[in-house]
C-alpha cells in the first residue's frame, strides 16, 4: 500500500484546476515543436547518416539512369524521368517508414522511450516531434532529387498551380501513412539488432514491386495486384502525375493516374496506420515487460 494518501476534497491537490483540453493540446503542440527541433539537430549532426540519407537515392538515380537512358516506346518520357519520380516516392517512404521504424525500435530497446514516460512531456508531443522532423527531412530529400532531375534528366517542373496542389496532398498523405506505419512497425523487432533487417526487407521488396526500379509492364499480374494493396505504389503514381503530366499517363496500367483512387488508398492507410499504432505501440521493450 502506498504511504501517500490520496488527495481529498479541500486539499490543494484536489482543488487545483485541471488544464482544459485546448490548453493541453497547445502544450503538447509546443512541446512537439521543441521535440522536432531536437530530433532535427540530432539528425543533422550525424554526418554519416546525413550523407547516406540524401546521397543514396541520387546515387541510385545516376546508376539506373546510366543503364536505362532511352525513351519509352511511343512516348516523350525517358526511363530516367520515371526513375526520378519513383525515387521521390521511395525517398519519402524511406525517411518516414524505414527511418522511423528503425529509430524508434532502437530508442525503445535502449530504454529511451521508457525514460520519456517518466518526464512531464506528453506522449503525443513525442510523436509530433518525430513526424515533423521526418516532414522536414523528406522535403529536403525531394528537393535534392528534383534538382538532380531538372539539371541532368530533363524533368520539367509544373508551371501551373494545379499539379503543385496535387503534389502537396500526395506528399502529405503519403508521408503521414508511411510515418504511422513506421511507428507501428517499430514494435515488431524484438531488439535493436533486428530492427534494420526486419524493417528494411519489406521496404526493399515494396520498391521492386511498386514501379520504383522495375516498370509495371515487366511485372506479372499477381505482383501488380499485390503492389496495389500498399501505399508506395500510389505515392509514386501520384508523383508521376505531377512531374510527368499527360505525356506519362499512357505508361500507367490503366492508362491514367487515377488520382481519386490515389487519395482514397493513401487516406485509408493513414487511418489504418493510426489504428495499428494504437493497437501495437509499446513504450517498453519486451524484456521490460
Amino acid at each position: 500500500m502506498s504511504d501517500t494518501a490520496p488527495a481529498t476534497v479541500g486539499t490543494p491537490a484536489a482543488d487545483a484546476p485541471r488544464p482544459e483540453p485546448r490548453a493541453r493540446s497547445r502544450g503538447a503542440l509546443r512541446l512537439g515543436l521543441a521535440r522536432a527541433a531536437i530530433e532535427l539537430k540530432m539528425f543533422f549532426r550525424e554526418r554519416d547518416q546525413l550523407v547516406f540519407v540524401f546521397s543514396f537515392p541520387v546515387v541510385m538515380l545516376v546508376i539506373l539512369a546510366s543503364i536505362f537512358s532511352v525513351q519509352y516506346h511511343g512516348t516523350q518520357v525517358t526511363v530516367s524521368q520515371v526513375y526520378v519520380t519513383g525515387l521521390i516516392g521511395a525517398g519519402i517512404m524511406a525517411v518516414s517508414f524505414q527511418n522511423l521504424g528503425i529509430t524508434i525500435a532502437v530508442e525503445r530497446d535502449e530504454g529511451a522511450l521508457r525514460r520519456l514516460t517518466g518526464t512531464p512531456m506528453p506522449g503525443g508531443a513525442y510523436f509530433i516531434g518525430k513526424i515533423l522532423s521526418v516532414l522536414v527531412i523528406a522535403a529536403v530529400e525531394v528537393a535534392v532529387l528534383l534538382v538532380a532531375g531538372v539539371l541532368f534528366y530533363d524533368v520539367e517542373l509544373p508551371a501551373s498551380p494545379g499539379p503543385w496542389l496535387t503534389f502537396a496532398w500526395v506528399f502529405t498523405l503519403g508521408l503521414a501513412a508511411s510515418a504511422l506505419l513506421g511507428i507501428a512497425a517499430s514494435s515488431v523487432p524484438r531488439s535493436a539488432r533486428g530492427a534494420t533487417a526486419l524493417i528494411t526487407m519489406p521496404f526493399v521488396v515494396l520498391q521492386f514491386i511498386s514501379g520504383v526500379f522495375i516498370p509495371f509492364t515487366d511485372l506479372p499480374e499477381w505482383l501488380l495486384r499485390l503492389s496495389a494493396v500498399f501505399p508506395l505504389k500510389w505515392l509514386c503514381q501520384g508523383m508521376r502525375s505531377v512531374f510527368l503530366g499527360d505525356k506519362g499517363a499512357v505508361l500507367e496500367v490503366t492508362g491514367g493516374y487515377e488520382l481519386g483512387r490515389v487519395a482514397l488508398v493513401l487516406a485509408a492507410w493513414v487511418v489504418g496506420g493510426f489504428v495499428l499504432c494504437l493497437l501495437t505501440f509499446r513504450w517498453k521493450s519486451r524484456r521490460d515487460g
